[in-house]
């Protein structure tokens, strides 16, 4: 391997060119992880509508869906997550930690899994970032790791995306006629997917979530600035997760999602209006663009969730 920076001379410049490339590669990982977290849930949740003669409008509701769009939602996440530094990126992951571990322990009283794995999406492509950012922080060959990593990623997405288009356009034919491996391997096995999901899940969020404390650690010089950017960051996010066990017993329409997420952004912009700085705000502006164009991309499977 080498790298592609030590050809060049060592100018100012290249260097924040090489920045910004790192950047878009670490976002077009992080959007690829969030385009396979989509496909598979479509499937999954095609085929339950599919089983289900009293939800067939579900089903062509998210057969319906605009495929050409596809790569489009890929490359505007990636500028997204592009944009939104490391801190603020951290900060997304650790709140959607604290909220999903909330959520999991009150599924007996109701809650929905499927649901929440699409609420994740904004977050699982910060997490990617993230745990990226870390893990390569110092690398001498980073940038070409990470060329790796976005062609593997690529390759994934575009599989994921291949299945969920012939799935919602030929598995109920080809469930009958039992001539497609595809469909009858996920015939046989397709209510597994969830699990599958949840377990690359957990292992991406319990290395995202290390590397977030480690990147928002590292700008204190000292135990006293950390502990005076924690302790409100501590309470906030307590306080959102209340609000979050709260709120969906008191409505329950499709406009409480994105309440949700108006909510969550502005208590961690005015969290950040007092122990953040100036580009940490414009962050969390952008954040707030990408988690609404990820719900808006996911809006017929969010409706089927509910509907389950």
């Amino acid at each position: 391997m080498f790298s592609l920076g030590s050809w060049l001379p060592a100018l100012p410049g290249l260097a924040w060119g090489w920045a910004l490339l790192d950047a878009l590669l670490q976002g077009l990982v992080g959007a690829c992880a969030v385009s396979v977290l989509c496909s598979l849930l479509k499937v999954y949740l095609y085929i339950q509508c599919l089983n289900n003669p009293e939800r067939q409008a579900e089903k062509e509701a998210i057969g319906a869906q605009w495929w050409v769009l596809e790569p489009l939602h890929v490359v505007v996440l990636t500028g997204v997550l592009a944009l939104v530094g490391s801190r603020v990126a951290a900060l997304v992951v650790l709140e959607f930690s604290l909220r999903a571990v909330s959520t999991i322990l009150s599924l007996g009283k109701g809650a929905h899994s499927s649901q929440l794995y699409l609420l994740c999406q904004y977050s699982l492509g910060c997490g990617v970032s993230c745990g990226l950012s870390f893990l390569l922080e110092g690398a001498p060959h980073g940038t070409c790791n990470l060329v790796l990593a976005a062609g593997l990623a690529g390759l994934l997405a575009t599989y994921a995306r291949r299945l969920a288009r012939h799935v919602c356009t030929l598995y109920e034919l080809h469930s009958r006629a039992r001539y497609c491996g595809i469909c009858i391997l996920l015939l046989a096995s397709g209510h597994g997917i969830p699990q599958l999901l949840r377990n690359a899940l957990a292992i991406t969020f319990a290395v995202a979530d290390l590397a977030a404390v480690a990147l928002i650690n590292r700008d204190f010089l000292s135990t006293v600035e950390a502990v005076r950017f924690w302790t409100p960051l501590t309470i906030c996010y307590t306080l959102l997760v209340i609000y979050m066990q709260e709120e969906p017993r008191q409505s329950a329409g499709g406009w409480t999602v994105y309440q949700t997420v108006l909510v969550r952004m502005g208590g961690l912009f005015i969290l950040l209006l007092t122990v953040g700085r100036w580009m940490d705000i414009l962050h969390v502006l952008v954040s707030l663009l990408g988690e609404f164009w990820c719900l808006l991309r996911a809006g017929a499977m969010l409706e089927a969730c509910r509907q389950q």
